[in-house]
């Protein structure tokens, strides 16, 4: 449904490839707890990527069909607001909205957290398949007149 595939052809080194696989491994607690609501599809059928490598960034999550980068912010994300801005200003030219979740909402209101995932992942797949209904392809019957 999405407009792009911004994860292919994109140039990756390996040492970027091994850092993703290794947050992968060494997940956060409120990462770990938010995957298990977004894996396999759970959360109302959208598919999200972990630990994804886009424009040279690694994202927590990622869910294509919605270009939604849901990202959990603890401690770390105080003392490199600086980076995040420039960060999410580039992701953001990409077209892709970043929802940032705090470490304690996880813990605290999980549901809450994926309520408000929900109605992002709602809004924005709305959005898309309006802006880009025009491109997708015709069904084979019923074409109309002299088809």
């Amino acid at each position: 449904m999405s407009k792009k595939n911004i994860l292919i052809g994109q140039k990756v080194t390996r040492s970027k490839v091994q850092r993703a696989r290794d947050l992968r491994h060494r997940m956060t607690r409120e990462e770990r707890i938010l995957w298990q609501s977004l894996r396999g599809n759970r959360l109302k059928g959208f598919h999200f990527r972990r630990q994804k490598i886009i424009d040279g960034f690694i994202v927590d999550f990622y869910c294509h069909k919605a270009d939604l980068v849901v990202e959990v912010d603890g401690p770390i994300h105080e003392t490199q607001a600086e980076y995040d801005t420039q960060r999410d200003r580039i992701l953001s030219k990409r077209g892709l909205r970043i929802l940032r979740v705090e470490n304690e909402s996880v813990r605290k209101d999980l549901s809450g957290v994926l309520a408000h995932i929900v109605t992002n992942l709602t809004i924005l797949t709305q959005f898309i398949r309006q802006r880009y209904s025009g491109f997708l392809p015709l069904p084979s019957q019923g074409r109309g007149p002299g088809g």
